[in-house]
């Protein structure tokens, strides 16, 4: 059950991004409505790593300079 979530998370993220090509080439609707909800998901994870990072930097003392 543990290898489960991971493989089913990998098998979405690798056929989000399958639609994003297809839908860049002029697929059909659903396969734009998967590749535009892929890409809201990938920035609002980017926003979060880099939310995540400010605050990790924040709490271990600022820059290294």
């Amino acid at each position: 059950m543990g290898v489960l979530v991971p493989a089913g998370l990998l098998v979405l993220a690798i056929g989000g991004c399958v639609c994003v090509v297809w839908a860049s080439r002029g697929g059909p609707r659903w396969v734009r409505g998967v590749a535009a909800v892929t890409l809201v998901v990938g920035e609002v994870l980017r926003a979060a790593a880099k939310s995540n990072r400010r605050r990790s930097v924040n709490q271990s003392g600022g820059d290294s300079d």
